[in-house]
């Protein structure tokens, strides 16, 4: 519509009534080609994210040398996490089952992705929380898996402190009190602290003002006006519930957050 109206404006300059109509036509056919072209472009951008992302959770999972199926299971929830159907869904299965390969290029996968997230650093952080999400599902980080996640972190600009503070919180998140093999409370309640990135001697006011922070860089909402691509809602709304869920066992354990 908007290019229509240019279309006819420049038209009527050139040739009023006749240079109108051409005018018109002209841009509503611009108008058509372009809206096209970014539809197909955000096509190409998402097939892209999600090619690279489960390539390279592919290789995550198999830094240990063994995909387990506590792994496995994640991954497909993950899937639907993300509303991945039909084609998206056999395109991430094919990924991941390449990025499990020997011969598998890490690093240009990891480049890859840096270039068509435009290292928009919200959608490194929620990429690098489901290769967490992957290794962390039966609450435990292999060595190796870990050394592979700070590889990954540092080639995209985070760091190793971003990835010790993510496997923290799932840990937190994941394993309650009831859950088999549960971590111990003090333990649970130590990630708890790791996850907000405070130390467990903070001052009410430091922590407080820890979760308030983040719960405000990961809200869904100003993340998707920072760029964040609507496929990864359901991640940043995740992370959410997470940093929500560790406050709420510190809160519980200080009569002074209460």
């Amino acid at each position: 519509m908007v290019f229509t109206v240019i279309g006819a404006f420049i038209g009527v300059l050139i040739g009023k009534l006749p240079g109108l109509i051409v005018g018109g036509a002209i841009g509503y056919g611009v108008g058509i080609v372009l809206q096209r072209t970014i539809t197909g472009n955000l096509r190409i951008m998402q097939s892209q994210l999600i090619d690279s992302t489960f390539a390279i959770m592919g290789a995550v999972c198999k830094a240990d040398s063994i995909v387990t199926r506590d792994e496995i299971k994640t991954v497909e929830q993950i899937f639907r996490m993300l509303n991945l159907a039909g084609e998206p869904r056999e395109q991430a299965k094919a990924a991941f089952n390449r990025g499990k390969q020997t011969d598998f290029d890490l690093d240009a996968a990891i480049d890859g992705f840096a270039r068509v997230s435009r290292r928009r650093t919200p959608l490194l952080q929620l990429f690098l929380q489901l290769q967490c999400m992957a290794v962390a599902a039966d609450g435990h980080v292999h060595p190796a898996e870990h050394a592979m996640l700070v590889h990954i972190a540092r080639r995209l600009g985070l760091s190793e402190a971003d990835v010790s503070q993510l496997e923290a919180l799932l840990r937190t998140a994941t394993r309650g009190p009831s859950a088999a093999g549960a971590a111990a409370p003090k333990d649970r309640l130590a990630d708890a602290y790791a996850a907000l990135g405070v130390r467990p001697d903070a001052s009410a006011a430091e922590i407080k003002r820890a979760y308030r922070k983040l719960i405000s860089q990961n809200h869904p909402d100003k993340l998707a006006g920072r760029g964040l691509p609507e496929s990864m809602r359901p991640v940043a709304e995740e992370r959410s519930r997470e940093l929500n869920s560790a406050y709420d066992l510190i809160q519980s354990a200080r009569s002074d957050l209460r």
